[in-house]
C-alpha cells in the first residue's frame, strides 16, 4: 500500500537525496548546488536548492541561517515567477516560525503557502502547508480546531499511499489522544505509525513514533526499562541523521520517564541537557517543557518552596503570552502537585481557529503581503 518514503523538499538537482540523508550532508550538497545555480543565473533552480539549504539549517537548529535561506529561496522563486517554489519557501518559513514560537507568523506564512500551492498546481506543498497549519494548532493545544484537519489529511495521505505524511498524521492524532488521556488509542496510532515508517524506511518518522510509544509505555504501564529502550533506539537514529530538535525532545522525554519512576536526580540531569539543547536552537516550546520538568525535579530534590513557586509562576506567564494552552495547563497541574496557589489565568483565546481561514485579500497579493521576506 505504501511505497518508500520520499523527501519532496529536496528538489531540482537534489532529488536524489534520501529522506534519511544526514542533514550535514544535505546542507553541504545543497549549498554547493545553490551556488552553482546562482553563478549560472538560474533563479528557479536556486529557489529549489535554497529550500533544501533552509530545511537543513532549520532541522540542525541554525535558526538565523534558516531564516535567511528560506527568504532567499522565496525571492529567487519570485524572480523566476515560479509559484509552486514560492509556496515551498513560505512553507519552510512558516515551519521555522512555528519552531521559534512565532505562531501568528506561522499561521500567516503556512496559509499563504497552501494558497500558492493550490494556485501553482502543486498538491504536495499544499498538503504539507495544511499539515503545518494543523500541527501549529495542535502544538498550541487547540485540538478542537485542528483535529478534523488532521483526520482529513490522514485520509488523503492513506488514499495516495504517502507513507511519510500518513506517519505524520498518525503521530499528530496520537499525541492529541495521549494529551487528553486516551492512552490505548494513542498507543495503537503510534504503533501503526512506527510500523508504516519502518516499512517505508522513514527513519525520522520512526524515531518520533518510538518516542511516542516510550511515553505511553511509561505513563500508562509504568514500564521504565522498556520506555528507555525505545528512546535509546530513537536516539541512535537522531544522532545518525543529525536531528537536533528530535534529539532534544528525546532527551526531554527520557527525563519525563525517569521523573515518573522517581529517579529525580537522573531526570534533572536530562532536563538540564535538553534545556541547553533547546536554547541553542531557539526553540521556546521545548525550552518551556524542559524548564517545567527541571523545576519539578529540583522540587523533589529539596529546592525551597519559594524558589519552586517563583519558577512555576514565571513559566506560567511565559506560556500564557506564547499561547501554548496545553503546556500552560501542565504548569497548573504542577502548581497543584506541590501545593502552590496561583491566581487563575485569563482564558486564552483560540489563535488556531481564528487563523484557519486566510483572508482572500491577503492571498490575492502574496508579494505585497510578504514584507517580511524583503
Amino acid at each position: 500500500m505504501y511505497g518508500k518514503a520520499s523527501a519532496p523538499e529536496y528538489q531540482g538537482a537534489l532529488t536524489t537525496l534520501s529522506v534519511n540523508s544526514s542533514l550535514v550532508d544535505v546542507l553541504a550538497e545543497a549549498t554547493e548546488r545553490l551556488r552553482e545555480a546562482e553563478r549560472s543565473g538560474r533563479p528557479a533552480e536556486a529557489a529549489r536548492c535554497g529550500l533544501a539549504v533552509a530545511e537543513a539549517h532549520r532541522r540542525l537548529g541554525h535558526v538565523g541561517d534558516a531564516d535567511r535561506a528560506w527568504k532567499a529561496s522565496y525571492r529567487a522563486a519570485r524572480e523566476a515567477a515560479d509559484t509552486a517554489a514560492m509556496a515551498w519557501a513560505l512553507w519552510s518559513g512558516g515551519t521555522l516560525a512555528r519552531q521559534r514560537g512565532a505562531f501568528p507568523l506561522a499561521w500567516r506564512l503556512l496559509g499563504l503557502a497552501a494558497e500558492l500551492g493550490e494556485r501553482g498546481g502543486d498538491v504536495v506543498v499544499r498538503g504539507y502547508s495544511l499539515a503545518g497549519l494543523a500541527e501549529t494548532g495542535r502544538i498550541q493545544g487547540d485540538y478542537e480546531a485542528v483535529g478534523r484537519l488532521h483526520e482529513q489529511l490522514l485520509a488523503e495521505a492513506r488514499r495516495r499511499g504517502e507513507a511519510r505524511h500518513t506517519v505524520w498524521a498518525l503521530e499528530g492524532i496520537a499525541q492529541m489522544h495521549r494529551n487528553t488521556g486516551g492512552y490505548d488509542k494513542a498507543y495503537a496510532l503510534f504503533e501503526e505509525a512506527a510500523e508504516i515508517a519502518g516499512r517505508a524506511d522513514d527513519r525520522r518518522g520512526h524515531a518520533w513514533a518510538l518516542r511516542g510509544l516510550a511515553d505511553i509505555v511509561s505513563v500508562r504501564d509504568g514500564d521504565t526499562p522498556r520506555a528507555l529502550e525505545l528512546l535509546s533506539e530513537a536516539e541512535a537514529t537522531c544522532r545518525a541523521m543529525n536531528l537536533s530538535s528530535a534529539l532534544a525532545y528525546n532527551h526531554k522525554m527520557r527525563g519525563n520517564v525517569l521523573y515518573r519512576a522517581g529517579r529525580y536526580a537522573e531526570a534533572r540531569d536530562l532536563y538540564e541537557l535538553a534545556l541547553e539543547e533547546f536554547r541553542a536552537m531557539s526553540e521556546p516550546r521545548g525550552e518551556a517543557l524542559a524548564r517545567l520538568g527541571l523545576a519539578k525535579s529540583r522540587a523533589h530534590l529539596g529546592r525551597d518552596r519559594a524558589g519552586t513557586a517563583a519558577e512555576l509562576a514565571d513559566l506560567a506567564r511565559t506560556l500564557e503570552r506564547s499561547g501554548l494552552k496545553h503546556a500552560r495547563e501542565m504548569v497548573t497541574r504542577a502548581q497543584r502537585e506541590f501545593g502552590l496557589t496561583e491566581e487563575p489565568a485569563e482564558p486564552m483565546g483560540s489563535p488556531a481557529s481564528a487563523e484557519l481561514t486566510v483572508p482572500a485579500s491577503v492571498v490575492a497579493e502574496p508579494v505585497a503581503a510578504m514584507e517580511v521576506v524583503r
